[in-house]
């Protein structure tokens, strides 16, 4: 589904972001909200060669697995009149070309009582991806994020962004595939960090 044909006719629109764009969304938008989304499990199974590693070392971020009891927290925004357009053509580059990211259409649950569902904008890398990496074990992943770099920043950044933004926005939610890559990668940088 290509994001112009998701606006056709609309003029506001939700775009729910579970990566970087929990702390970064980098375009404007008239509000947002923390929530969730269900059917999807959050991992960090999709390489990227741009914003936090390159060809030769790509970086682990995040994208969303399907799973039927799952669900994944991160904040939805809001784009209203020329926002709409301005964001889904800033996106498209961010997530789609540089990333390979496909979109989708969700049900996205605001946090709190009396909050209704509203339908947003996802974007999810899949395994059809050149670069997507697939599933790997809490130390191997950490080990690449520890040492990938990319034109963004370093790949820790990233991960230790995205367990703060859980930590203060959803400090009763557990994501232990997050927290254990968390907790791996500390303990790699640590005797790193006490040597120097």
């Amino acid at each position: 589904m290509k994001p112009q044909d998701i606006i056709a006719g609309k003029s506001s629109l939700w775009i729910f972001g579970y990566g970087s764009l929990v702390w970064k969304p980098d375009f404007k938008y008239k509000r947002s909200k923390v929530g969730y989304i269900k059917g999807y499990k959050r991992r960090f199974w999709h390489g990227d060669n741009f914003h936090r590693g390159d060809d030769e070392m790509p970086g682990r971020v995040v994208t969303l697995i399907e799973e039927d009891d799952a669900c994944t927290w991160g904040v939805a925004f809001e784009v209203t009149g020329s926002q709409v357009e301005e964001s889904l053509k800033y996106l498209n580059v961010r997530e789609a070309v540089r990333g390979g990211y496909l979109t989708r259409v969700v049900e996205f649950f605001p946090q709190g009582t009396n909050q209704s569902p509203v339908q947003a904008l996802v974007y999810i890398a899949t395994p059809d991806n050149p670069i997507y990496l697939g599933p790997a074990s809490t130390e191997e992943i950490a080990a690449q994020i520890a040492v990938c770099k990319g034109k963004s920043g370093h790949n820790i950044e990233y991960l230790l962004s995205l367990a703060e933004f859980m930590r203060v926005s959803c400090p009763d939610v557990d994501d232990p595939h997050l927290f254990s890559i968390e907790a791996a990668v500390l303990a790699t940088i640590r005797p790193i960090l006490l040597a120097g």
